[in-house]
């Protein structure tokens, strides 16, 4: 077997008596694109945060690259090299696209200590926000607003914020809800253009995205795989189409 990204074992997490994740085993091989799959309510995002470490695991393990983490705070995984984005959009609306950026920057540095300078005044932060910027086609919105911008530029600018972190695996939470067929278009070639040393996991509504782009699928429904496999043996599996067809 090649050397894992991730690796989770026996996951789980209840909420109160009501189990949101329940026993997920989930191996994701270094430089794969995996994509998870499920209606709302499947235990998705939930599965992302225990992954990021922003709640604990009732049962089960998290290793990272070989190395478990699953009591780890989510600021020491983010140093491991793992970025996400989320679901809903969380942004500096009133800041610049440079100072979302840079302000993304920040948190690997130990700049973030420092209250006495102005992160204005730090020019290698702002020169890598606009590199990054120029990676996603932002480069000319880059001292515009972040609530001058449309719904889809928003999108690729939490890419952005979560590449300027050169992660070693990123994890996308919907990355094209919500957008149109071009910007769709635009956000799936960014996503194709990143590179194979990063390892993506992302989740995601539209089997045609996941055909399309996914090395290795992940069916989830109420908390649990259900079918898990390459693009061929997903699309054959009979549970697969009464996850999403009902029958």
């Amino acid at each position: 077997m090649s050397e894992l990204a991730l690796d989770v074992d026996g996951l789980g997490k209840n909420f109160g008596g009501l189990p949101a994740v329940r026993d997920v085993v989930l191996k994701v091989e270094l430089g794969e694109r995996h994509l998870l799959l499920g209606p709302n309510g499947a235990g998705k995002t939930t599965l992302f945060n225990l992954i990021a470490g922003d709640i604990r695991p009732s049962t089960g393990s998290i290793r990272l690259f070989g190395r478990d983490v699953t009591r780890m705070r989510t600021d020491q995984r983010t140093h491991m090299g793992v970025a996400r984005t989320y679901q809903i959009i969380t942004l500096f609306a009133e800041s610049t696209l440079t100072h979302n950026v840079v302000m993304s920057l920040t948190g690997l540095s130990r700049c973030r200590f420092d209250p006495f300078t102005s992160l204005d005044r730090r020019t290698g932060f702002r020169e890598r926000a606009r590199e990054v910027l120029a990676t996603v086609g932002l480069e000319h919105l880059a001292d515009r607003k972040v609530s001058e911008t449309s719904y889809g530029e928003r999108r690729r600018l939490e890419i952005a914020m979560a590449m300027a972190q050169e992660p070693s695996l990123l994890l996308l939470d919907e990355p094209l809800a919500g957008l149109s067929a071009d910007e769709r278009g635009e956000v799936q070639r960014l996503l194709e253009s990143i590179p194979r040393s990063v390892t993506i996991v992302m989740i995601e509504h539209d089997m045609d995205v996941a055909l399309a782009f996914a090395d290795r699928i992940t069916v989830m429904q109420r908390g649990a795989v259900v079918v898990e496999g390459n693009r061929a043996e997903v699309v054959a599996d009979p549970k697969t189409k009464e996850v999403y067809l009902g029958h």
